[in-house]
């Protein structure tokens, strides 16, 4: 059995080494970085049993899989399939990912403010629904935050206005190369995605959350359902 990642770009990844540190090595795990989904979907077709997707492909892997699990229909992004004898099988485990990720704090949130629009703010709004949170989604694009707040029927704002909003979870999705936004940090938990080049893990909160505890744990929760078996998740850990 093989398996990979697809993206682009998606060098210095740190998913080889978590998936080889939960198998022992047993498992091959490639980086699959093409320019478009077509020549990466192509690549994973032929030659693995399963893949986790990065951006920006969770929305095209959606729309290319024949099951779709709750957590992906929910958000319509798909960020790992597994080749079954019934077809292509579309999961969400980035959902799974940010609960556990902000549970683990122990701290009580009830408002989110979900920062982005892409496959991965589309899972944080339904991770934050699951926390119990009211949402608002906040992007630089006024079309793709209309239609993003539409999709979930949550509120919509343009981050250029959400600094008076005072939410207690921000889950912030954006690029680190994205210059950190002007919003009330401090009191609130804050969970970055990104952990290669970080925007926020300076700023003034509540808590902050690096983007590796939602990696590790949306990890630990895909890599059962590509191999059955359970991954190591304190040797996961200690890669991290």
């Amino acid at each position: 059995m093989k398996f990979a990642l697809i993206g682009h770009p998606i060098a210095g990844s740190l998913s080889p080494a978590l998936f080889s540190a939960a198998y022992d090595g047993r498992y091959p795990y490639d980086l699959l970085d093409f320019e478009t989904f077509d020549e990466a979907w192509n690549a994973f077709l032929a030659h693995y049993k399963g893949i986790n997707v990065t951006a920006p492909y969770k929305q095209d892997a959606y729309t290319s899989v024949d099951w779709l699990s709750e957590g992906a229909r929910e958000s319509g992004a798909v960020n790992l399939v597994v080749k079954r004898a019934d077809g292509l099988c579309g999961y969400n485990t980035d959902v799974d990912g940010i609960v556990a990720a902000v549970r683990e704090t122990g701290l009580p949130v009830a408002d989110a403010l979900v920062v982005g629009t892409g496959g991965a703010a589309r899972a944080a709004i339904v991770a934050a629904r699951r926390l119990g949170c009211r949402v608002t989604v906040a992007g630089r694009s006024a079309d793709k935050v209309e239609a993003l707040s539409q999709a979930f029927g949550c509120r919509g704002i343009l981050l250029s206005e959400a600094g008076p909003y005072r939410p207690d979870l921000i889950l912030y999705t954006l690029p680190g190369t994205a210059p950190a936004p002007a919003l009330a940090y401090e009191g609130a938990v804050v969970l970055e995605a990104e952990y290669k080049h970080p925007a926020l893990s300076a700023q003034p909160c509540r808590a902050y959350i690096s983007g590796k505890r939602w990696l590790l744990h949306q990890a630990a929760a895909g890599y059962a359902l590509f191999t059955g078996e359970a991954p190591s998740f304190e040797k996961m850990q200690e890669v991290l």
